[in-house]
């Protein structure tokens, strides 16, 4: 078709994401679904309750741009009491999901030519995001298990051309949290070359062994060049919904806000009501959610452990990492994934589809984990009978 020339590049090859994919398989084939992220069990009543009257007793129509100023308060006071994070809601921007958030930010700030630095792996949207800007995505890899941040490393990679960093923390896929040390040495780093850091937060109250988070806007020099990415659905578990933010000083947010603007304007404005209320619950309702979820992880750890596959540390998100060799499987992710699905009747993530550029790591394994106890035991009953099925030779 001669009309095909007219398609942007940067969507004309491209593929499906791995988590439309891996979920498209899993329902045509029947399978467990542990790839795509997204709680199973029911969301805290009160958010359900609180969506119900809000679409009986509020108004449907078109809120403020920027959000309703009820949740942009309760977004502050939430960091407030959580971060202990001073913010105005004049810095809040609500977002129909933290993807649009990325979307605004990479378009507010990102101009033909700049280069971005990207941690790998990644959010798979982010390349395609900073290329479709003309911006020249530049990946650093993080190397497993623990999946550090090196200082050396991201000053090696700014050059007169570089306009922002992109940090995932907590890290998607590895469920690893970024050390003081490791946050203050980005810091540094953006501050001595004037840089933005688009941070992506999203995974920031889904955290495990009492380690609190420290978004990098508080670090020195921060706040006047950082936007903070949040979403609703990571904190309470609901995922469609898609209610996000993003936060940022002065300019910034005002560049936020007229990128967000010719994206989607505003968002569902009856769940912004819910969302409002649901960040005033008491800290007990959502340390309850994460109670569950930290015990969720801990069976299908045990499991998955005693199925003999080699599990990497995990301290946030919904996911373990499986190291394949260390497993004993000589199968690369993306074949072992496949093969999963289809012979074992389990859906996963292969981590390789998460990075871009050199040294793409492929015997790591993504699996979610927030799911109802049933179902773990058995994803994982059917995962241990698969790893005996497979030769060393795979």
């Amino acid at each position: 078709m001669k009309t095909a020339r007219r398609i942007h590049p940067v969507y004309a090859n491209m593929e499906r994401t791995v988590f439309d994919r891996m979920s498209a398989l899993a329902r045509e084939h029947g399978a467990i679904n542990l790839g795509q992220g997204f709680p199973d069990g029911p969301p805290p009543p009160a958010l359900i309750e609180a969506a119900n009257r809000a679409l009986h007793e509020r108004s449907s129509q078109y809120p403020p741009g920027a959000g309703l100023p009820e949740l942009r308060e309760a977004i502050c006071a939430y960091y407030a009491r959580r971060q202990g994070l001073s913010l105005s809601p004049e810095q809040v921007t609500v977002t129909s999901g933290a993807t649009e958030a990325l979307a605004a930010a990479v378009f507010a700030f990102v101009t033909p030519g700049d280069e971005v630095i990207l941690f790998q792996p990644a959010y798979d949207a982010y390349a395609p995001l900073v290329r479709r800007a003309g911006g020249i995505p530049v990946s650093i890899p993080l190397s497993p298990p623990h999946f550090r941040y090196s200082a050396e490393a991201l000053a090696a990679a700014v050059t007169s051309r570089t306009c922002a960093v992109m940090l995932n923390d907590p890290l998607n896929p590895a469920g690893t949290v970024a050390s003081h040390e490791e946050l203050a040495a980005v810091a540094k780093v953006c501050v001595e070359h004037d840089l933005i850091a688009i941070c992506d937060e999203v995974w920031e109250d889904v955290r495990f062994d009492g380690q609190p988070h420290r978004s990098l806007m508080s670090f020195p020099g921060m706040a006047e060049r950082t936007v903070k990415i949040g979403s609703a659905g990571k904190i309470f578990g609901l995922t469609g919904w898609k209610i996000g933010w993003m936060i940022a000083e002065g300019h910034l947010a005002t560049a936020l806000s007229r990128a967000h603007q010719f994206l989607t304007f505003s968002t569902a404005v009856p769940l912004q009501w819910a969302v409002a209320e649901g960040l005033s619950l008491p800290d007990a309702v959502l340390d309850e959610q994460r109670a569950e979820w930290a015990a969720s992880r801990a069976r299908l750890k045990a499991g998955l452990t005693e199925a003999g596959y080699a599990v990497l540390p995990n301290a946030a998100t919904w996911f373990l990492t499986v190291d394949l060799a260390a497993s004993g499987i000589a199968l690369k992710d993306s074949a072992f994934s496949e093969r999963a699905v289809l012979e074992a009747g389990v859906a996963t993530v292969p981590v390789s589809a998460l990075y871009q550029g050199d040294e793409v790591p492929e015997h790591l394994v993504r699996f979610c984990f927030t799911k109802p106890d049933s179902v773990l035991d058995e994803a994982v009953q059917r995962l241990g009978a698969f790893r005996k099925k497979l030769s060393p030779g795979g």
